[in-house]
């Protein structure tokens, strides 16, 4: 008989470290009805020296088929999974103990067909790991959506922290051959066929992100080109939030320019900018207890709106403007 709950399914591509970290929290999960299936895209077998110190202690389908794509992974994890559930984590995540306990919580209170947990940063992160961490959660940024608030409207679960039932994917068939926001995109077909969404704060994962300011860059204009494909797939998802790091970064640049024009101008978008940073310099330092990564939060926020706006802007000029039909992500 089939005790297994939730099938955890987690696409790789040559990251041994970061599974390895990953598989140790699962042997500390305080819930046990799980099995985790790795979706394997690395060329080589370097996974499996790692997976075999676990074997023992979880129960493991190891998937190896060299250059798999992310979309394809998920997928072909979820047709060899024995779980109810089906759980899509990223290969940077570590989980606290008590993850699936309340995720399992979170389940049976509310009965959610697809759900979807927050992000965090774990106190062994680095200064820069933890200040990445505050700009893409914190109420200041993205509104909290990803992190501990309530999400506005119908929830919508993100590929890092999510979860399906068995009968979303059957009836979905999984995953869309997108390469960048597929996650988004599966998640407003799971609620145009009327399936129940939503978040469960205790759910929480320990998100690494990337690693350097040059990474994060090339992260988020990836997220903000890719929303301008989701744009064209559905037209009713583009929100006006959606435009704001836009904003930030055409009005970053026209205050450059606005001294030749009035020196009064630029000293009141000057006076707002730094305002906006120093609330960011107090919530991360006082958050993370370090001026260091409130500093460098900074920097994260810069980081992200410019890379996130930029390619925004970028794809749309490239699909709605110039009419072309190859997006950039």
């Amino acid at each position: 008989m089939n005790t297994t709950y939730f099938s955890i399914i987690v696409p790789t591509f040559n990251r041994p470290d970061e599974v390895d970290e990953l598989m140790a929290s699962l042997t500390h999960q305080s819930y046990r009805e799980f099995e985790l299936i790795l979706a394997d895209g690395t060329p080589d077998e370097s996974l499996v020296k790692i997976i075999d110190k676990y074997r023992s202690a979880l129960t493991i389908q190891h998937i190896h088929r060299p250059y798999l794509g992310i979309s394809d992974s998920r997928n072909l994890g979820c047709q060899h999974a024995n779980g109810q559930y089906f759980i899509f984590l990223d290969s940077d995540c570590v989980l606290p103990e008590n993850y699936l306990q309340n995720l399992l919580k979170g389940l049976t209170d509310n009965g959610f067909d697809a759900f979807g947990g927050p992000d965090a940063a774990n106190e062994s992160f680095t200064p820069l790991q933890k200040a990445i961490s505050f700009s893409m959660t914190s109420m200041l940024t993205t509104g909290g959506i990803r992190g501990k608030k309530k999400h506005v409207g119908q929830f919508h679960p993100r590929g890092f922290n999510m979860g399906i039932s068995r009968e979303v994917f059957e009836k979905t068939n999984g995953y869309s051959s997108l390469k960048c926001a597929e996650d988004i995109e599966f998640s407003i077909r799971i609620i145009n066929l009327g399936f129940k969404t939503g978040l469960i704060p205790e759910a929480y994962v320990y998100h690494k992100r990337r690693t350097t300011f040059k990474a994060f860059f090339k992260q988020v204009y990836r997220f903000g080109a890719a929303r301008i494909n989701i744009y064209k797939l559905y037209p009713n998802e583009l929100k006006i939030t959606h435009f704001f790091p836009a904003v930030f970064l055409i009005a970053f640049l026209l205050l450059l320019l606005t001294p030749i024009v009035s020196k009064t101008l630029f000293l009141i978008g000057l006076t707002l900018f730094i305002f906006y940073f120093l609330l960011i310099f107090v919530g991360s330092t006082i958050k993370n207890k370090s001026p260091k990564v409130g500093l460098l939060s900074i920097f994260a926020v810069i980081t992200q709106f410019s890379g996130y706006g930029s390619g925004f802007i970028a794809n749309f000029v490239q699909l709605l403007v110039l009419k072309r039909e190859k997006s950039l992500v």
